[in-house]
């Protein structure tokens, strides 16, 4: 009788990885700390804090519209993380958007980068270095600092 084990060279696929032993090692980052990929932990608390402060906005100003509340967001993200690298949820978890070769993301990858952010599903595919659509369509990532 064939099982299961017969078959796993060829039914599980290519290993995506390869010999990657940690997320951006394949990116020459290190396993942890400063240039090391930020983990999901510290990336949703970024976005609820970076959700919360526009929230707040949006109900101060727009009586709590959930479009004004997304278009605040995706300001708040075009703006600091164009000029800066980083949201206030970012700094705050000590984070930032950098291109592969460690330089700030700049206006126009933050533009785009934010615009597909905000479309949501971007950011839930990611690949085997915790980087969703939205970095790997501007070659970004979110690195620890």
């Amino acid at each position: 009788m064939v099982n299961r084990n017969d078959l796993g060279s060829w039914m599980g696929g290519p290993s995506p990885s390869g010999n990657q032993q940690w997320p951006g090692q394949r990116l020459g980052r290190p396993e942890s700390g400063p240039g090391s990929i930020a983990r999901f932990g510290p990336r949703a608390g970024a976005l609820l804090i970076d959700w919360l402060i526009c929230s707040v906005l949006s109900a101060a100003f727009f009586e709590y519209d959930s479009f004004a509340t997304l278009y605040i967001f995706l300001i708040e993200q075009i703006l600091f993380v164009g000029f800066f690298g980083y949201s206030i949820g970012h700094r705050i978890f000590r984070m930032q958007v950098q291109t592969l070769d460690g330089k700030p993301a700049g206006y126009l990858t933050a533009l785009i980068r934010s615009v597909l952010l905000c479309l949501v599903i971007p950011a839930f595919v990611i690949d085997t270095d915790q980087r969703g659509l939205h970095d790997r369509a501007r070659a970004t990532g979110l690195f620890r600092i």
